[in-house]
């Protein structure tokens, strides 16, 4: 048994080497997959069967590899593959160092063609127009709830949500300079503004809070004007240039958000059931008491959980509204397409957003 660092090193290369083979071995089965694919005409990525695999991989795990750990090499592993028969196109909130940037590097990991948007809107266009395959887009945020925007987007969009992917946010105040001497402005997206507008008022409470379109391009302003500072992540830092002058400043320890991974149904059907789904969808009842308490009753009937309900108004004029509402299963479930149905039955318009594995 090796004992010293050398012979530790020896071993571990030998390992290497071993992983590299069956790494090459693994993706010449891929691009065969790839070719009966391709004459079959079905979709290069499923989110359904990579989830399968993962959770799969997590649940025979002897250790000492952490199940997040497992989840992170493994999606590369998949995105490297998956690349050889093509690149997904994947446009995001930009510029280069965004969390919807990260949050499309841990969903699809890092063997993507970015199409990094410089909004919201404009990840909707791109992914409808087709100069990108998928779309992702932050919908809700544990502190400062649902990103309106992307709900708003969602309403009257061709494109329907086939993934989720979540992550803790920290928040950093990046700037030229390591400290918080002669900060005059500090630039974030309005959301992380709001993040951290605790920690803000009691650090730098003279200073002008300027709203960028997102965290990325307040730290690419920030890099130009040694009074000014922004909100944003480490990465977005080390892409410009700037010193991590606070970490963390998020008022919520747990911060996280939500972002939803959205494309054309010609791209890619509703993934298959994985026994770990959801089902978003947008309605509205008519205006009458009881009218919001009746969609609840199919749910409970039928033994489906309901695991967000959000209202946005309907901009009518009269004072109605269009709730979001999350399910928990999958339509190809007898229960789940029961209760669907009874409460289409009871809406004045009725949407299914999306049928999709619950995210990590």
């Amino acid at each position: 048994m090796a004992t010293t660092l050398p012979e530790l090193r020896i071993k571990i290369d030998a390992l290497d080497l071993e992983l590299l083979a069956l790494l090459n071995q693994r993706a010449m089965l891929a691009h065969e997959v790839g070719e009966i694919k391709r004459v079959d005409r079905s979709p290069v990525f499923r989110p359904d069967r990579e989830t399968q695999v993962i959770t799969n991989l997590q649940s025979i795990n002897p250790g000492p590899l952490r199940p997040n750990g497992v989840a992170i090499i493994w999606r590369e592993i998949m995105s490297a593959c998956r690349a050889l028969e093509a690149a997904q196109r994947v446009a995001y909130l930009g510029p280069a160092g965004t969390f919807s940037e990260q949050a499309a590097l841990q969903f699809f990991g890092s063997s993507i063609e970015r199409v990094p948007c410089v909004s919201i809107d404009e990840v909707f266009r791109a992914t409808a127009a087709g100069s990108a395959e998928f779309g992702v887009v932050p919908v809700e945020n544990s502190s400062e709830g649902v990103v309106s925007r992307s709900l708003d987007l969602l309403l009257n969009s061709p494109l329907h949500i086939v993934g989720e992917t979540s992550f803790l946010v920290r928040h950093s105040l990046l700037r030229l300079t390591p400290t918080l001497d002669g900060i005059e402005v500090v630039y974030a997206h309005p959301q992380a503004l709001a993040q951290c507008q605790d920690w803000l008022t009691t650090h730098l409470p003279h200073a002008e809070r300027r709203a960028a379109s997102s965290n990325a391009e307040g730290a690419r302003l920030a890099a130009t004007n040694s009074t000014w500072a922004a909100i944003a992540s480490e990465r977005a830092g080390s892409e410009y240039g700037l010193h991590v002058a606070s970490y963390a400043i998020q008022d919520d320890a747990f911060n996280r958000t939500r972002f939803a991974v959205i494309c054309l149904p010609q791209t890619l059907p509703a993934p298959e059931v994985t026994g770990h789904d959801c089902v978003s969808l947008i309605v509205s009842v008519p205006n009458k008491p009881g009218a919001v308490h009746d969609l609840l009753v199919p749910l409970k009937a039928h033994g489906v959980s309901m695991t967000r309900f959000e209202s946005r108004p309907a901009r009518s004029g009269q004072w109605e509204y269009y709730f979001y509402i999350d399910l928990q299963g999958h339509p190809s479930q007898l229960h789940v397409a029961a209760a669907l149905e009874a409460l289409q039955g009871l809406c004045a318009f009725y949407k299914v957003l999306g049928t999709y594995p619950v995210g990590e």
